[in-house]
């Protein structure tokens, strides 16, 4: 039987709602903002002050001239290969490295432990990462997006603690059975903790989707940059060189080019959240396991 509420806990609620959604406003607005000036006609957008609540006329010139670019086309392919094999690649080491460090009587386990997370803290710098990328052939390759970040040191210990979680007693019966330790990781492990490994892949696919750090040192090819290489390209240079109309007003069109290819690169990747909400939740209570 559910109590009754008291007119000071509808207060406290009406006072909890009224707050999240004030705190929700304030990080929405940002994306609220691109938005409308990517729509806005750029010659009312640049004489507009004060906040924006609607689109300042509706023009779609931003985007024209944004899709109108082949590097955008370029970027998209490049980022979607490096999403999708990145992750692959991300989500196996991970699973394979968390298993050997959650199994009780893995040998070392505590001072590898201790080395891996060591890493976090404390790295070798960019020129002997650098070096090294160079040194193993992996320069001016796709390899150098995916390989080096293969492993993200919070993520591994993440996932041993979700294996942790796990009654011992599965992998024992599937032993038992005559299962190995793939079969136990891949047929009995990460379907229990699918939840978790749902949010770690999405950990990982946005990293990939908006990192272009790697790709400025490593790849030198520009038919292999990422997206997110070129947006930082337009928003550094206004403008996207070679596809602008020479009797336009570039300057008008500077901040509207840049607003749409913000919303372009940043829709996708927002997208796919609302699938993997649900396992956020999910994955809170996957400690609660108990032998």
């Amino acid at each position: 039987m559910t109590e009754k509420l008291t007119g000071g806990d509808r207060i406290f609620i009406v006072f909890i709602y009224v707050i999240t959604g004030f705190l929700a406003l304030i990080c929405l607005y940002p994306m609220i903002h691109v938005f409308f000036a990517s729509i806005s006609d750029p010659l009312k957008l640049m004489v507009h002050t004060g906040v924006l609540l609607k689109p300042q006329g509706i023009s779609l010139k931003g985007y024209q001239i944004v899709f109108s670019n082949r590097n955008i086309y370029t970027g998209y392919f490049n980022t979607i290969y490096y999403v999708i094999i990145g992750t692959l690649v991300n989500m196996l080491c991970s699973s394979l490295g968390a298993y050997a460090l959650s199994r009780p009587n893995y040998m070392f386990k505590r001072t590898i432990t201790v080395g891996i997370v060591f890493t976090m803290y404390f790295s070798g710098g960019l020129i002997p990462s650098y070096l090294l990328v160079r040194a193993l052939g992996l320069y001016n390759s796709r390899l150098a997006i995916v390989l080096p970040g293969a492993i993200a040191t919070w993520n591994l210990i993440v996932m041993k603690t979700s294996f942790q979680a796990i009654p011992n007693s599965l992998g024992e019966s599937a032993k038992i059975d005559g299962a190995n330790d793939l079969v136990i990781l891949f047929r009995i492990f990460l379907p229990v903790a699918k939840a978790t490994m749902a949010v770690m892949a999405l950990f990982y696919a946005v990293g990939h989707w908006n990192s272009w750090f790697n790709a400025m040192i490593y790849i030198q090819d520009r038919g292999k940059y990422p997206l997110s290489l070129f947006l930082r390209e337009i928003l550094i240079a206004n403008s996207v060189s070679g596809n602008v109309n020479p009797d336009a007003n570039v300057f008008f069109l500077d901040e509207i080019i840049k607003y749409a290819t913000i919303i372009i690169s940043t829709v996708p990747i927002l997208v796919a959240y609302p699938f993997a909400q649900r396992y956020f939740m999910t994955g809170v209570m996957l400690g609660s396991l108990k032998e």
